[in-house]
């Protein structure tokens, strides 16, 4: 026994004189390698700054070719069958190389009924005098909110606008910003709606095109024939008895934080919803290329993306919706905004809200609506071939620009956009390469 714990004693003593022996031969290896992969990641850092390449989407093309996007949207899910093509890319036959950020897949859930929302449920917002960091001063930010000299007038305006039998079609815009930047993309957007439906009536909602040098810029359509009018916006009679007029309250009592996101681009995405909802007809963007009447669609919303892998839409838009007056999906849409509304992230108050809210309406009675695939609104514009530009005309309705990812970008002579453009112009002398 003596022998045997002796034996242990040694052995003990050996393996720790072992390991501390092992730590000593480490200590200049281990700073070896430390030091070596500081110098690697320093060095992928740099050839990450000055060697970006711009990725491209995979290119989707819808299965059948020969099915419209009426005929391929089956209820509030459209279900649609996608093929990848590996054709080399032309660079004469781009559109534009954009890349969206791949979006989350919103799965389908069961919630409970949407209960009747009232004002008391609005969320509690910081309403402190002293302005949170990040947040631009009352001055710039809350200068939108001011009415404009004929705001009192918008009601009476439109109503006797759209009460021209002539009227076949109702279209909105929303222009929040200056005058000087509605360019060639925004007047060309107006052009090609009218190429496809001459018997529109167009209201921009703008206190900066409501003026006289608005009335010139806009003139042209008015002497082809075509009827637009731009128009300042009355918010309380817009937003009057929805939710909207709630949150719109609180925002000029300095009750809700803006947040850091353009507060014209969150207006505007209230302004759609509600004009849609008090008016009924059809809300675009103003970069968008519109290739075919929109005749025959009704409760009209986008997808944007599909998940390849079930065939559901995982992202909906709201740059173009096509809905009657007071829908109620529409007036889920304003409550939504309400109750989640967030300043700080963009899309959270546009097509992710869309997204969230027909996510959880989807199958339940007392909605009707339809989910259009992404070819009729939002066709990719990545890799875009020549054989490709027959699809596009066959499936979709319009081509959004996407204005944060193409601004710069020109459009090349005898590319598919040039092509489209050259389709869809009414007057036909502008620039197509500044679209």
């Amino acid at each position: 026994m003596c022998e045997e714990k002796k034996h242990r004693s040694s052995d003990a003593e050996a393996h720790s004189l072992a390991v501390q022996r092992l730590k000593q031969c480490q200590r200049p290896l281990s700073t070896s390698i430390l030091v070596l992969c500081l110098f690697l990641s320093v060095g992928y850092n740099g050839f990450r700054i000055f060697y970006v390449k711009l990725p491209f989407l995979a290119d989707a093309q819808v299965g059948d070719s020969n099915k419209s996007p009426e005929n391929a949207a089956g209820g509030t899910q459209a279900k649609t069958k996608w093929s990848s093509s590996s054709a080399k890319l032309s660079s004469s036959s781009l559109l534009y190389a954009v890349k969206e950020e791949q979006p989350p897949v919103i799965r389908k859930i069961r919630l409970p009924p949407l209960k009747k929302l009232e004002s008391s449920d609005l969320p509690v917002k910081d309403s402190s005098p002293n302005t949170p960091r990040g947040v631009p001063k009352r001055g710039s930010v809350f200068k939108i909110l001011r009415p404009g000299n004929r705001s009192r007038w918008f009601s009476g305006r439109v109503k006797e606008f759209f009460g021209d039998s002539s009227c076949k079609f109702r279209f909105f815009m929303t222009w929040i910003s200056s005058l000087e930047s509605f360019g060639e993309r925004e007047f060309f957007t107006v052009e090609s709606m009218f190429k496809s439906h001459p018997n529109a009536c167009l209201v921009i909602v703008s206190n900066s095109l409501d003026s006289s040098g608005g009335t010139q810029l806009l003139n042209p359509f008015g002497e082809k024939g075509f009827r637009v009018i731009a128009v300042s916006p009355d918010f309380d009679y817009i937003f009057k008895n929805t939710m909207g007029e709630v949150w719109f309250n609180r925002l000029k009592k300095r009750k809700i934080n803006p947040g850091e996101i353009s507060l014209g681009q969150n207006l505007s995405n209230l302004l759609r919803l509600a004009l849609l909802y008090k008016f009924g007809g059809i809300y675009m963007d103003t970069d968008f290329v519109v290739l075919k009447s929109f005749s025959g669609l009704r409760n009209v919303i986008g997808a944007q993306t599909m998940d390849l892998a079930t065939g559901n839409w995982s992202r909906l838009n709201n740059a173009v919706m096509i809905f009657d007056e007071q829908h109620p999906l529409l007036l889920k849409f304003i409550e939504e905004f309400a109750l989640t509304f967030n300043g700080n992230k963009w899309g959270h108050n546009g097509p992710y809200l869309v997204s969230r809210v027909v996510s959880k309406v989807s199958g339940r009675t007392g909605f009707n609506f339809t989910v259009l695939p992404p070819p009729a609104f939002y066709p990719p514009h990545s890799k875009w071939l020549a054989g490709k530009l027959l699809h596009v005309r066959m499936q979709s309705f319009a081509v959004h620009l996407w204005n944060r990812h193409s601004n710069n970008l020109k459009v090349e002579k005898g590319s598919i956009m040039d092509h489209l453009v050259s389709d869809s112009c009414v007057f036909c002398n502008s620039s197509v390469s500044a679209l």
